[in-house]
């Protein structure tokens, strides 16, 4: 059996997930005095995460963020200037796509992507794909062809509908597709975000990227985290965004990793300096299965 130190004992980690069943439900993505008090099973799992988090990734310029997905609670969290909204590149692109399908009934096109031919991000590009294809391989050609007629009012509704600030009054094209820093949202937003679509995932189009964000964590960018776990399935999303550390570098690598897929009850965000997104999600895989041992 799987078990957590806690101090100098063990927690067994299925008797945890089960207490945590019980914590109360809440909307809230910060934890607070008064939820430890009145939810004691959680907050033993959250200290037993934050110290095990701590301990094993001790580098301050990676930072993280997790979540109940349940609740919505904070369980474990080590974010400089956290509610400040940032870039977060290709993080957005679920939601981008979401505002398209609101103004096209929800059918999404397939398109070719050749690569730096059609401003990809991987220089051979990926082919033919559609909607889940490109969330699973975050495809910057496809999400570019996506929203070269959008504009930030097109976004605007999905992205507040979704607690998340809405793009700049400019933005277009590139930035709704997740490229350059014209979209900014603070981490706490956009994990929140992400426990909307599970709650939505029956809704249209929600499935296609959920479905997407499968197949990245079996096959696509996020697939590192299948690898990292004892248990595959997980839901991934991958980002790379404009650095917005002190020292700066290229830029910064995120990952949004639910786990498990079908039923989904941790969220862990994490940016890691100086890295792509792939390479934050194996860093977020290796997190997930550190807090197992």
């Amino acid at each position: 059996m799987v078990r957590i130190s806690i101090g100098n004992g063990n927690l067994a980690l299925p008797l945890i997930v089960a207490l945590l069943a019980l914590s109360p439900s809440s909307g809230d993505t910060r934890s607070s005095a008064s939820d430890r008090a009145d939810s004691p099973p959680a907050s033993l799992f959250a200290q037993a995460a934050s110290q095990r988090l701590a301990h094993d990734y001790p580098d301050a310029s990676m930072s993280f963020l997790l979540i109940d997905v349940p609740s919505g609670k904070t369980l474990a969290s080590r974010w400089d200037n956290l509610d400040t909204p940032i870039p977060l590149g290709s993080l957005v692109k679920p939601f981008t796509a979401l505002a398209y399908g609101e103004h096209h009934a929800f059918l999404f096109p397939p398109h070719v992507c050749r690569g730096s031919a059609t401003g990809c991000w991987r220089p051979r590009g990926h082919g033919l794909v559609d909607l889940s294809t490109a969330i699973a391989y975050s495809c910057n050609s496809y999400f570019r062809v996506l929203t070269e007629q959008m504009t930030a009012a097109d976004v605007a509704p999905t992205a507040m509908h979704f607690g998340l600030e809405p793009p700049a009054s400019a933005s277009a094209g590139p930035a709704l597709a997740g490229l350059g820093d014209r979209w900014l949202i603070s981490p706490p937003h956009m994990a929140g975000a992400y426990l909307e679509l599970v709650r939505r995932r029956d809704q249209p189009g929600v499935r296609q990227i959920l479905a997407g964000m499968a197949q990245s964590a079996q096959q696509g960018t996020g697939a590192e985290v299948d690898r990292a776990l004892p248990f595959p399935y997980a839901l991934v999303k991958t980002g790379t965004a404009m650095c917005t550390h002190s020292t700066h570098a290229p830029g910064d690598g995120f990952a949004i990793v639910m786990t498990p897929s079908q039923e989904p009850r941790t969220l862990l965000m994490v940016r890691v300096h100086g890295v792509p997104g792939a390479q934050a999600a194996k860093i977020a895989g290796e997190m997930l299965r550190s807090l197992q041992k």
